[in-house]
Order: structure tokens, then C-alpha cells, then sequence
């Protein structure tokens, strides 16, 4: 018998990594995570990799998926199309400590980042995950077990709990502030029906489907960096977010990192389809 149980409320992929995500209601569920989940990102002319935390107002830009292309938009800007079957250059690129070969989507999107992005002394390119790269999760959280992703912070999967939202905004209400949503975070899937949280102390989530049963592996707590304080709809900056969990979410175990969400990894269930609505099951880690 399972410790816990609950559904996913929610879900979201996020095309171009740190520009805006989209809510989605299922999603097939590949290797790397959710399909067309961070396959994208902006990097400069060094290739390298670019997020709000230089540029806030990438979360204006807005992706939108069709069978056959990705279109971005963005503020009193006109919408640009990006064909799946493009094929791009090679381009060398580096996300974090891996570099790898991309594939470059052109001059015409780039011409369109460089226009919205307008930062001086910087030229951008769209850049795909190619199907020929290989990106591994750190195995030190996930010891034997090979886990890709494309370009997201490291790993195929966010889950966070509605309850440790509420919480939050609990406090900042508390404090005299407005409430934030789930944006701020980032996940990819959200969990109703569990105690704030309580994430940080599961060692998988196990769904089953018609077809057989995936199996979510959670690895590691999400050290969290400035971006929650950046309002998605603004674009602008304040501390509120982060003072708040400061006071509560310190970890031991991440070095007393401010901690919001467990990553992770699949375990079993590739090619399978994850949905909202769907129950899971939980145990705790031993």
C-alpha cells in the first residue's frame, strides 16, 4: 500500500527555456521529460545559454506549438514561425557546466530575439536540442541510472505541491504582499491532495495507465535562484518572494539552499502519456 496518494492538478512545459510556459492538459511523456519541454534556448554569440536572470523580459516572450512549427511572440512584436522540419546549422553551445552541439534555427528568429531582446553588445540565436546530443542528469543524485533532459537547470522534471504555493502565498499575504502563482516556479507538474512540501521526503510517484505504469523518480531538491521574484506579467524584480521562503525553506542537505520543488527523473514509462487529473501513488523515502 502506497504511503500517499494524490492527482496531478496541473501541468506545464516550458518550449524555450526561461521565456514564458504554456499549461497543458496531457502530454506524452518522453525520456527527457514532457515533450518539447526546454527543446529550445536563447544563447548569445558565444553560445552561451541565456535566462531571465540576465534578461527578465525573455518571460515576455511567448511560445505557441502546432504540429509542424513553434511561433514565438512577444510585446509589439509580430509572431515568428519556426518550422519543425528546419533543419538548423551545428552550432557549439554551453548550458550550464555541458557543452554540446545545437542546432541554430536561423537568421530570421535571431533577427527577431536581437529586435525584442535589445541588449547592447549582444546578438542572439534560437537554438533546438538536437536529436543527435546527449545531456545526462548529474549522477550524484542520480546514482546509477542514466537520466537525460535537453536544456532545462538539469533534469527531465519539476513537481511541486499546490499546498506549498498556498503556503507561501499564505505568508506573503500575511506580510502585506499579493499572492503569486505557480509560474513563478516553474514546474511541469503540480500535485494535489499532498501536504505542503512533502515532496522533499518521496522517493517516487508511480501512475498507471491503460498501457503500463510510469514511474517518476524524485532526486533532488530545486535550489532556487532570484527568478521566483521576477512577475512574469511585468517583467520586474522584487525580493518578496525569496525573503519569504528564506525564513522557512532552507535545506540542510542542499547546504542551506532556499529549496521549492523536488526534481525528477523517469524511471520507467517513456512513450506513455501523462494527464491532469491522473492519480499517483507515493512512498516515502527510506
Amino acid at each position: 500500500m502506497a504511503d500517499c496518494t494524490g492527482v496531478i492538478s496541473q501541468m506545464f512545459i516550458y518550449p524555450i527555456k526561461s521565456c514564458a510556459g504554456i499549461e497543458i492538459s496531457e502530454s506524452p511523456l518522453l525520456h527527457t521529460g514532457l515533450m518539447h519541454d526546454r527543446e529550445w534556448m536563447i544563447v548569445d554569440q558565444e553560445g552561451q545559454f541565456l535566462t531571465q536572470r540576465q534578461i527578465p523580459h525573455m518571460v515576455w516572450i511567448t511560445p505557441r506549438l502546432t504540429a509542424e512549427a513553434l511561433y514565438l511572440s512577444a510585446p509589439d512584436h509580430k509572431e515568428i514561425r519556426v518550422a519543425f522540419n528546419d533543419v538548423g546549422m551545428p552550432k557549439q553551445v554551453t548550458v550550464w557546466r555541458d557543452t554540446l552541439m545545437g542546432d541554430d534555427m536561423g537568421d530570421a528568429v535571431a533577427a527577431w530575439l536581437d529586435a525584442f531582446l535589445a541588449v547592447p553588445g549582444k546578438q542572439f540565436r534560437l537554438i533546438r536540442f538536437s536529436p543527435q546530443a546527449s545531456r545526462l542528469s548529474a549522477k550524484e543524485w542520480t546514482g546509477d541510472l542514466k537520466a537525460p533532459n535537453m536544456f532545462s537547470d538539469g533534469f527531465a522534471l519539476l513537481v511541486v505541491t499546490q499546498r506549498a504555493l498556498e503556503v507561501l502565498n499564505e505568508r506573503l499575504m500575511a506580510e502585506g504582499f499579493e499572492a503569486v502563482d505557480m509560474l513563478r516556479f516553474r514546474p511541469n507538474l503540480v500535485l494535489e491532495g499532498l501536504d505542503a512540501h512533502i515532496e522533499d521526503e518521496l522517493s517516487h510517484l508511480l501512475l498507471h495507465t491503460a498501457v503500463g505504469k510510469i514511474d517518476l523518480r524524485l532526486v533532488k531538491p530545486c535550489g532556487r535562484c532570484p527568478i521566483p521574484n521576477i512577475d512574469p506579467y511585468t517583467a520586474t524584480s522584487t525580493p518578496e518572494v525569496m525573503n519569504a521562503l528564506s525564513a522557512y525553506r532552507r535545506l540542510d542537505r542542499m547546504h542551506d539552499a532556499v529549496c521549492f520543488g523536488m526534481n525528477a527523473i523517469i524511471r520507467s514509462g517513456a512513450g506513455q502519456t501523462l494527464r491532469v487529473g491522473q492519480p499517483f501513488e507515493a512512498d516515502f523515502a527510506v
